[in-house]
């Protein structure tokens, strides 16, 4: 008689069913199923370091210097999280499932061998976390203050193994000063560009790519080296093509204010960073889509403490292929989105900035129905 051995910790009944992993996400279009969705809880100013102050406006940078290791103020806290609760009580009358991460003090001081530091918060898990596929892959993050910040998630990445997901974490790094260009200065417009990470170690955040079924573009970043993008490709394997984004701005950190996929055959491009006649030849039978002018910020508070640039209009969040929640100030947007064939749905979440993004920052699709597909010849 053939007998199968149990594995150790997994009930009988767990170890035969067949697992169906709740995590399926290929791309960022098809209909929208499961979602996290951030949180401000405990929220503290990033503690200072180059590659933190490098990466933000330099209004936030000073802002930032002074208040490090500080709580967020209320004063900032409640508008951005009434905001927030109006975009996840959206999302559940969208029949999207929505999961959060466990709220937890990011004042807390931490180490390593080589450097301190403490934390941020977790209110943009597009960040720390890729999905393709079945897949979860914690990213291998260059803040200092951010090295930490998938714990507050490992109640639900734990729950989705249990449920049959892949679960991987990219290599985590030293963050040695060997990693820092000394004495970095953003380049200006008319020099050659520059970044303040070296190739000591592959780095990179999840939200420097996009993803388009077997194909995804990437912008090399002041949080993303190409080692970063070097090991992601050979994680992935043959299967997949990663596409590098060509980026104008200066000091670039994360795709979603540069460059969008939207639909099939359809892409979102920020015009001030992006060179359309420069865009990877794969994409040329795609619609290139020029993001209007967004209007300006006018509340004087918002304008000083925003950790992003006047390009969080294109941070926007698609529940299918044909609509999309956007930020409801932005009306050239809105009106642009349908003027595209989208139905946009307005929505509230400006005062989210001075922690870190809008609508596709502030979340992470973990399902959508659809299968894995090239949309390329």
């Amino acid at each position: 008689m053939t007998t199968v051995e149990q594995r150790p910790g997994v009930p009988e009944s767990e170890d035969t069913a067949p697992l169906v992993s709740p995590v399926n996400s290929h791309n960022e279009w098809d209909p929208l199923e499961e979602i996290v969705v951030g949180r401000l809880d405990d929220a503290t100013i990033p503690s200072s370091h180059p590659v933190v102050s490098c990466n933000i406006p330099p209004w936030a940078a000073r802002f930032q210097g002074l208040a490090a290791g500080y709580k967020y103020p209320r004063r900032l806290i409640e508008p951005a999280q009434e905001e927030l609760d109006g975009f996840v009580s959206l999302l559940g009358s969208l029949g999207v499932t929505v999961t959060r991460p466990d709220a937890v003090d990011h004042r807390q001081r931490f180490s390593t061998p080589g450097w301190t530091s403490r934390g941020f918060c977790n209110t943009c898990p597009r960040d720390s976390m890729l999905v393709i596929g079945d897949e979860i892959i914690e990213t291998p993050m260059a803040w200092p203050c951010r090295y930490f910040e998938t714990h507050s998630y490992r109640r639900i990445l734990k729950d989705y193994f249990r449920r049959g997901a892949r679960w991987t974490s990219a290599p985590k790094p030293q963050l040695t000063d060997e990693l820092f260009e000394q004495e970095f200065r953003a380049p200006k417009k008319d020099e050659p560009m520059r970044y303040i990470l070296t190739e000591f170690e592959p780095v990179f955040d999840a939200a420097d790519f996009v993803r388009a079924g077997r194909d995804l573009f990437v912008t090399r970043s002041n949080v993303t080296n190409a080692m970063g993008i070097e090991w992601l490709r050979r994680h992935l394997g043959p299967g997949y093509r990663i596409h590098e984004i060509e980026s104008r701005c200066r000091t670039p950190m994360h795709i979603d204010t540069t460059f969008l996929v939207l639909a099939p055959g359809k892409a979102l491009v920020n015009p001030e960073y992006i060179d359309v006649d420069r865009l990877p030849p794969v994409l040329d039978s795609w619609d290139i889509l020029v993001a209007p002018e967004p209007e300006p910020v006018k509340d004087l508070v918002l304008r000083t403490t925003s950790m992003c640039g006047k390009w969080l209009s294109m941070n926007i969040l698609m529940v299918d292929e044909k609509r999309v929640i956007a930020e409801r100030h932005h009306t050239g947007m809105l009106r642009a989105l349908e003027g595209w064939g989208f139905e946009p749905i307005p929505c509230d979440l400006m005062h989210y900035a001075p922690f870190g993004g809008s609508f596709h920052c502030a979340t992470l699709d973990v399902r959508r129905r659809g299968t894995l597909e090239s949309y390329f010849d």
